[in-house]
């Protein structure tokens, strides 16, 4: 059976249960060694004033807050390093930071801290009472404060209820900036490379180079070395030679003679007489005026054709070419002072992947401690006189500073035109376009 690689929030009810799993042992604890704490403490009355003796309140309740305390560090390393808790194993869910891997002990100990905010409370209650002795009144204020408490804890762990964006976050979520999943119906991203999935850095198989034709190319008979015709014998006249051998009739040049040189104005002008293998004369011209051209006049044969691919390598010149002026490189500066030069086309991000038909895009890995920017956060198209920048739906959103001080949030998946001076924002890190 295939794996299903989809990535599914957990719903209420499981979360929920999760969360009685984790919480009923500690509490459980509490309420049973504070109980016989309780129950333990007696009052003497001694020169008219009444002693109690806590002895105790502090000896069960020290047993289990230590109990306590030593059950939620390892739960809270449990769920730091693998997202997995007892409840969460039991119910087939995992936590996880918004890029799907292992949450963080820091992340966990904020989401427990939220939930459990009101039973925190009522504990503090509890030691007050025991300071200031108000044990008359311990019943009415622990109570409602445990209460209250336990309604609360509730309240957060099924808030992800009435979140809009597809009941994924809670309000301990979002503060935390965690998500969970459901990798009993799911992928379970921790173990299967986060958000983004598998993925391999190993080369794809090419096909087979396939020999194509050139629509240009042609194959063309090899040349034949190019061989005069032969004279004609001075007894044959040319009327009986053959048709097909006769050359076209073409005009022997005459070159233009200088003023000097004219005949007199009275004298008909005489064209040169057309080219007659049996009997040549040149026209009646000085000799320094005619270039000697006997190539001019003799046909070509078929085999010295030109070749299509001849012009190929020949620059051929082009009139009335507008001028273009240079396209402006583009630069950006990390605000840790690091200058890159872009390219088309530029991923930006903590581990950036390029998608589909994003392999040849420029991967920019930003370092990031605090964990801010998304894996792949922003994608940057350069248009010559400035980029095109996409936020990739990041967790912490981006917006850009124009250089009038504008600051405006940009919108996920929506390109947006930023000109050079701009400052780009990028979860806690920015950087600013610039021209080389």
């Amino acid at each position: 059976m295939a794996a299903n690689l989809e990535l599914v929030p957990a719903t209420a009810g499981k979360r929920l249960g999760a969360a009685v799993l984790d919480w009923l042992a500690p509490v459980a604890v509490l309420v049973v060694t504070f109980a016989i704490g309780f129950a333990g403490i007696t009052r003497t009355l001694s020169g008219g004033f009444i002693i109690y003796d806590t002895a105790s309140v502090v000896l069960f309740g020290s047993i289990g807050l230590g109990l306590t305390i030593v059950y939620l560090v390892v739960l809270l390393g449990m769920e730091g390093r693998s997202g997995a808790t007892i409840g969460n194993r039991v119910m087939g869910i995992r936590s996880a930071d918004t890029d799907g891997y292992a949450p963080g002990t820091g992340a966990v100990f904020l989401r427990g801290l939220i939930t459990g905010a009101g039973i925190v409370l009522a504990f503090v209650a509890a030691v007050l009472i025991v300071i200031f002795k108000w044990f008359d009144i311990a019943l009415f204020i622990l109570g409602p404060l445990v209460l209250l408490g336990t309604v609360w804890a509730v309240l957060v762990v099924v808030s992800n209820t009435w979140d809009a964006n597809g009941k994924l976050r809670g309000w301990h979520d979002a503060a935390a900036k965690t998500l969970v999943f459901d990798v009993s119906a799911g992928r379970n991203p921790i173990t299967s490379g986060g958000i983004q999935g598998p993925y391999s850095f190993a080369p794809l198989d090419l096909p087979p180079v396939q020999q194509v034709a050139s629509p240009v190319a042609r194959q063309a008979a090899p040349v034949q070395p190019y061989a005069a015709p032969p004279a004609p014998a001075p007894a044959q006249s040319a009327a009986a030679q053959p048709a097909t051998e006769q050359p076209a009739p073409a005009q022997a040049y005459a070159a233009p003679q200088p003023p000097a040189a004219q005949p007199a104005p009275s004298q008909p002008y005489a064209a040169p007489q057309p080219y007659a293998p049996a009997s040549f004369s040149p026209p009646a011209a000085p000799a320094s005026h005619i270039p000697e051209t006997p190539a001019a006049t003799l046909p070509v044969p078929a085999a010295a054709t030109a070749h299509p691919d001849d012009d190929l390598d020949r620059t051929q010149m082009r009139g009335g070419a507008p001028y273009a002026p240079p396209v402006a490189v583009l630069r950006i500066k990390l605000d840790d002072g690091r200058d890159f030069q872009l390219d088309q086309n530029v991923l930006v991000g903590r581990n950036p992947v390029g998608q589909a038909g994003e392999q040849q895009a420029q991967l920019l890995a930003v370092n990031d401690p605090g964990r801010s920017i998304s894996k792949t956060h922003l994608h940057l198209l350069t248009d010559g006189a400035g980029i095109w920048v996409t936020d990739r739906n990041s967790t912490n959103g981006s917006a850009v500073t124009t250089p009038d001080g504008r600051r405006t949030p940009l919108q996920p998946g929506v390109p947006a035109f930023i000109s050079p001076g701009s400052t780009v924002h990028f979860g806690d890190r920015s950087f600013h376009l610039g021209q080389a």
